[in-house]
């Protein structure tokens, strides 16, 4: 944004008020539940390998460094030291982030709860997200029963060479592989004939396990323990039973930052002292990420991000 008036905040004053007032009702509700908040390290020597996700580097002290995309890392470090139930409510920073929903810099909301499943975790963002927007319709639905009824395949269980003839068709190139043909044909497909309201979409196939539990279904098929929230269309959270296992963890690391390097992305190293935690000892627990911004968006009626921001990375520049 430039011109005379790219100082001016893109939030008015009366929705300035409304993210004060959401910060405090986020507040409130886990003082109630006794969840610990924490303040955590905004940079970090090491990053996330997620294909999807690019950092932002800076250098410190003459070594790269990286904004965090998540406190994700940090907060398991604390669970597996003993903290308990705990949250953190910040900012996080993701490269090439850009458009009305998305932000280099926004705020996230993220928990864990320790012998929790992703059930009932689901159950708390309910209450969370209700006590902020007032009542909803809310759904909760398989990622194959919603895929299947959108696309007309099977997502656990179709070759990968129909998910991505099937992706192909949707107009737009993508690798041929069964996690980017899925992304493509959910966002393309599945995402525009979610109902309105509140839809929990749950049990996502093992390739987009990432950090979560993967185990089989009753139907004996391997799914990953994980969720994510759509309010009206649009994502506001992702949740998983967290994956414990320290071995694991570090081979999909491995095949990731394999996967990154072939697509020519940034590498960073693994975060070794994360993984150290889990090797430790991380307690059974489940933990969700919210995206605050979004989340007053839905609340207000906003339909671009720099609404509900002081100041967006368009008017930083």
């Amino acid at each position: 944004m430039t011109g005379s008036e790219s100082w001016r905040p893109g939030a008015n004053l009366a929705v300035l008020r409304a993210r004060a007032q959401l910060f405090a009702t986020i507040r409130q509700f886990f003082a109630e539940r006794a969840l610990l908040e924490v303040d955590l390290p905004l940079l970090s020597g090491a990053f996330g390998s997620d294909l999807c996700i690019e950092p932002i580097v800076a250098q410190v002290n003459g070594a790269p460094g990286y904004l965090q995309s998540s406190p994700e890392f940090f907060l398991k470090r604390l669970l597996a030291a003993g903290s308990g139930d705990l949250f953190s409510l910040g900012h996080a920073f993701r490269d090439n982030e850009r458009g009305r929903r998305h932000n280099p810099e926004f705020s996230l909301l993220e928990w864990y709860r320790c012998g929790w499943d992703e059930q009932q975790l689901m159950a708390e963002v309910e209450q969370l997200v209700l006590a902020v927007l007032g009542d909803r319709p809310v759904v909760r639905e398989s990622y194959a029963k919603l895929f299947n009824r959108a696309v007309g395949l099977d997502p656990h269980r179709a070759s990968v060479a129909d998910l991505h003839r099937r992706a192909v068709a949707c107009g737009s190139w993508v690798d041929a592989t069964r996690a980017a043909s899925l992304d493509l044909l959910f966002a393309e497909l599945v995402e525009p004939a979610l109902p309105a309201g509140l839809v929990f979409v749950y049990d996502f196939p093992a390739c987009h396990g990432a950090l979560a539990v993967v185990e089989d279904d009753d139907n004996g098929l391997p799914v990953a323990r994980r969720f994510e929230l759509y309010c009206d269309g649009m994502e506001l959270a992702n949740g998983y039973r967290e994956l414990t296992d320290a071995a694991q963890q570090r081979q999909r690391f491995e095949v990731e930052l394999a996967q990154r390097q072939q697509a020519a992305l940034l590498a960073p190293p693994i975060d070794e002292n994360f993984l150290q935690a889990l090797q430790s000892g991380l307690p059974p627990s489940a933990g969700v990420a919210l995206g605050v911004d979004r989340l007053l968006m839905c609340q207000l009626g906003c339909n671009d991000i720099d609404e509900v921001l002081p100041f967006s990375w368009s008017r930083c520049r």
